[in-house]
């Protein structure tokens, strides 16, 4: 099986700035969230230069949507029957902002799927042991698919990945920033080029290399 850690939670699509194709109703509802919870950091953000949606989104600074992230699945030749974990909470929009993906993938499941309600109740109140049950599907699966570049979550799995996996355990990291050029080009790029600049955009980013300064000692 595929894990899958979708960084897609409210939070996350918040704190981006970044339009996600919902509208006015969409745009209004996030800027209140950001009024609510970072009330700091849009103080700060009177202080800076203004960045349009475009541009932080071909920066590299926007998270993938759920169907950009079952794209890039396509691209990289995924199998559709291929069962599919999904780690992490919940997604910004519900499964009716899930249903590109698991239209293309229906064997999805996550930890609520897995788990009894006697089981997995206890630990609803603890959000680091139910980021341990993540972790460890995470950790064991065959695949490990971040959209994110780098929570601590997925820093932990694909560093622990890397360590042990003995380079029997791939970590698939997409480059934000170059899928986003890609998909810029969605109306005149054919099938078979995008499967091509998928691969090699995930392939480039296998390669081994000494940490950066900045980057999580983790990974």
């Amino acid at each position: 099986y595929l894990a899958l850690h979708l960084r897609f939670e409210v939070d996350m699509v918040a704190y981006s700035q970044c339009d996600f194709g919902g509208g006015k109703s969409e745009k209004n509802e996030l800027q209140a969230y950001r009024e609510t919870h970072f009330p700091l950091y849009l103080q700060r953000l009177k202080n800076t230069k203004p960045v349009s949606p475009e541009e932080l989104r071909l920066s590299g600074k926007c998270p993938l949507t759920p169907e950009e992230a079952a794209l890039v699945l396509s691209g990289l030749g995924l199998n559709r029957g291929t069962y599919i974990y999904l780690a992490g909470s919940q997604i910004y929009g519900g499964w009716s902002r899930m249903k590109p993906f698991t239209t293309l993938y229906q064997n999805l499941v996550t930890k609520e799927d897995l788990l009894t309600p006697s089981e997995i109740g206890p630990l609803r109140n603890f959000s680091s042991q139910l980021a341990a049950l993540d972790f460890i599907a995470c950790a064991s699966a065959d695949v490990f698919a971040m959209t994110d570049s780098g929570s601590q979550l997925s820093s932990l799995v694909s560093g622990y990945r890397t360590y042990f996996g003995g380079g029997h355990a791939p970590t698939v990291r997409p480059n934000r920033k170059r899928l986003a050029t890609i998909l810029l080009e969605n109306g005149t790029i054919g099938w078979n080029t995008f499967q091509d600049r998928v691969k090699q955009m995930v392939e480039e980013d296998q390669q081994v290399h000494v940490r950066h300064y900045g980057q999580s000692i983790y990974r």
